[in-house]
């Protein structure tokens, strides 16, 4: 079968699947006795193997194979969660990551997966030699009574007392029960057919012990221990087995039905009122009318809608994005054109066009736009590890995952954000006999938390470890040979920002080299963010990033500098005001401007980027703020707001730093988008 058709969907599937094991396996390492947890991760894993061995990875589906007999371990009840455990199977989730991320990369390079498959079966042979979490074999007091075959030792998981307590409520008996063959039994096999086929005439078998695949291959010695719901009683259960030939004992045992409906009573209570609270039926008969009740419901469509979703290639999305800029544009440009035609039907006609451009235009950038759990959720993960490889108590905490941005600056802020929280971990929350020592509860906190205002996406990461010494950073950065004189706390605090610069004197795996402040600043400008530090030493440090919501489309302020039209955006700017030469004064030798009582540091753009101006009118002091820094930009003139469509610059023109990009305005005209973050 050629299964290369199918590729994509397996690799979609499979990344799905492995983001869902890791986000369930921290929760499990948090709430250990969740059996609802082990068996959706158990789910997860043998829906990995099927698809793998569909698909004719091998080595996939054999790793999974063996990271199932683990989780088995824990649905029977016979292997604790421990910090060890869980860490082989993350560590067995990075190698099918791994491997998954190579078929997509279509290399021929192969993962060695001995070593983890090792650790896996380590785990299933210290279980299988008794070596269980609680460290206790069976008493020998046990073991005689299962020699004189009285005790029946097979064990209800919580996966089975739920089947059962539904058997109960249809009016069956739930019973245990042990069956001895006679030593002279030839065919063991074919007798446990007839044993479980006469069993099963009057009710289900729900576990055997041994399992049915060992029974069909004689896999075991002359006894089984099953158990079964039944409408026989104990007594006529074992009258019905002991009628067959070669079985020379039978012990049976009721089950206690008031242990087993406390143990699921919760969840009976609540399938009973969403039933059918209305009627007064009988509970058997009431599933069934329950069922066709739902699907008259549905047919009239009186059930709310199902959520429906396709998957659209990213290539198909950006080239409607792209005909729907284009479509901006010339929209743009008609409406310019219409100035000159004074005709009522074509204002109307472009006043209609306009609004649908502008609907369409909102259509696309929402399909465009991505929640953030799609970056957040591989974040606790990490912070798992490094809370266990730093010997921290962390407590890692998101907010706001549901927020959007567009897919272009979903791509590209993971990175930063590993940075900022890696930096948390390491440099902010202290160790445990610090914390202690300052009086805080051992356990860090660290806050990753996501919220909109406005057109921008606000993303802060926040701890409550000892913040920044700004006595130390001083030191630091004069040591790296830069000069601090004249620098306020603020401005010190952010030197960490600085290429190369790192408080660390030992350089370790997590930090250290100087690189992680420097390439998130780098990062975030280039999406057109900012990136603010606030700090109190003692207290804690917050990271806020403003990012935009798009790159693509923005509302604009456009200016004349010279002869040249040039564009800001809205996100920046805070206010205009009128250019008074007296309100200009110089210090340090640079010139600021007096608004408001405050000193606000000016920016000739005409002599920033060297265009040359002759203009004697009305000039404008356009404020714009990036994160706590205020400057005023001086313009010649104001064109104007409009919305405007961000076109890359191309790789000609890539090396200018103070543009982001270029628009087409309505006149056809190719007007310069400002870089605001580069030029201040």
């Amino acid at each position: 079968m050629d299964t290369s058709q199918y590729l994509s969907m397996f690799l979609e599937e499979s990344a799905e699947n492995l983001q869902t094991l890791n986000e369930s396996l921290l929760d499990l390492e948090q709430n250990p006795e969740d059996t609802d947890k082990i068996n959706s991760i158990f789910r997860v894993a043998h829906t990995i193997k099927g698809m793998a061995a569909t698909m004719g990875f091998n080595d996939i589906a054999e790793l999974t194979h063996k990271m199932e007999d683990v989780l088995s371990e824990f649905r029977e009840g016979e292997l604790k969660v421990s910090q060890d455990v869980v860490t082989t199977l993350f560590d067995c989730l990075d190698t099918l990551e791994k491997m998954v991320d190579n078929i997509s990369d279509d290399t021929d390079e192969s993962v060695d997966i001995s070593s983890i498959m090792t650790a896996l079966e380590n785990i299933t042979n210290s279980v299988e030699n008794g070596e269980n979490a609680e460290g206790a074999t069976p008493s020998t007091e046990n073991e005689a009574h299962a020699e004189s075959g009285e005790l029946i030792s097979l064990q209800l998981n919580e996966y089975d007392k739920d089947v059962i307590a539904q058997g109960i409520e249809k009016g069956f008996n739930p019973i245990k029960c042990r069956i001895e063959l006679s030593e002279q039994t030839l065919l063991k096999s074919a007798r446990a057919f007839l044993i479980f086929q006469d069993i099963e005439e009057h009710g289900e078998i729900i576990k055997s012990l041994p399992s049915a695949e060992d029974i069909e291959n004689e896999n075991f010695e002359f006894t089984i221990e099953l158990v079964t719901l039944t409408n026989l009683s104990c007594d006529e259960l074992k009258k019905l087995v002991m009628n067959i030939s070669e079985v020379d004992k039978v012990v049976t045992e009721l089950i206690e039905i008031n242990s087993v409906k406390a143990q699921v009573a919760p969840k009976e209570i609540v399938k009973a009122e969403t039933a059918k609270p209305a009627e007064k039926a009988p509970a058997k008969p009431a599933a069934k009318p329950a069922k066709s009740t739902t699907a008259k419901k549905q047919s009239k469509g009186e059930h709310k809608k199902v959520h429906q979703s396709v998957r659209v290639d990213l290539d198909r999305i950006d080239k409607l994005m792209n005909m729907v800029s284009e479509l901006v544009i010339h929209r743009t440009r008609l409406e310019q054109i219409s100035i000159g035609y004074k005709s009522p039907e074509l204002n109307e006609t472009l006043e209609q066009v306009a609004r649908i451009t502008s609907d369409l235009q909102d259509l696309v950038m929402k399909i465009r736009m991505l929640p953030l759990d799609i970056v957040f959720n591989r974040f606790p993960r990490m912070m798992r590890d490094l809370s266990v490889e730093l010997d921290k108590e962390i407590n890692f905490v998101i907010e706001g995952q549901d927020t959007e941005l567009d897919r272009t600056v979903i791509d590209e802020i993971g990175e930063p954000l590993i940075h900022l929280l890696r930096n948390a971990a390491d440099h902010g929350i202290e160790s445990k006999e610090e914390r202690l020592a300052a009086g805080k509860n051992e356990k860090g906190t660290v806050l990753l938390q996501a919220y909109q205002e406005g057109t921008k996406a606000i993303i802060k990461v926040k701890d409550d470890g000892a913040g920044i010494n700004v006595e130390k950073v001083k030191a630091k950065a004069e040591k790296n040979g830069i000069n601090t004189e004249g620098m306020n706390d603020y401005d010190i605090k952010n030197l960490i920002f600085a290429q190369g610069f790192s408080t660390n004197e030992v350089v370790t795996d997590i930090s250290g080299r100087g690189v992680g402040m420097d390439v998130v600043k780098t990062k975030i400008a280039s999406l057109g963010g900012t990136v603010d530090l606030t700090s109190e030493e003692g207290k804690g440090s917050t990271f806020t990033i403003k990012l935009p919501l798009t790159l693509q489309i923005i509302q604009a302020l456009l200016v004349k500098v010279g002869e040249e039209t040039l564009a800001i955006s809205l996100g920046f700017i805070d206010r205009v005001i009128d250019y008074k030469a007296e309100n200009i004064k110089r210090t340090n030798g640079k010139e600021v401007i007096i608004y408001r009582d405050a000193v606000i540091p000016l920016v000739r753009l005409s002599e920033k980027l060297e265009i040359n101006t002759t203009h004697e009118g009305k000039n404008f002091v356009i404020i714009v703020k990036v994160g706590e820094k205020t400057v005023g930009l001086l313009v010649d003139s104001l064109s104007g707001q409009q919305e405007i469509v961000i076109k890359p610059l191309g790789k000609t023109l890539e090396g200018l730093k103070e543009y982001i990009g270029a628009t087409i305005l309505g006149d056809g005209l190719v007007t310069l988008i400002l870089d605001v973050a580069a030029l201040i």
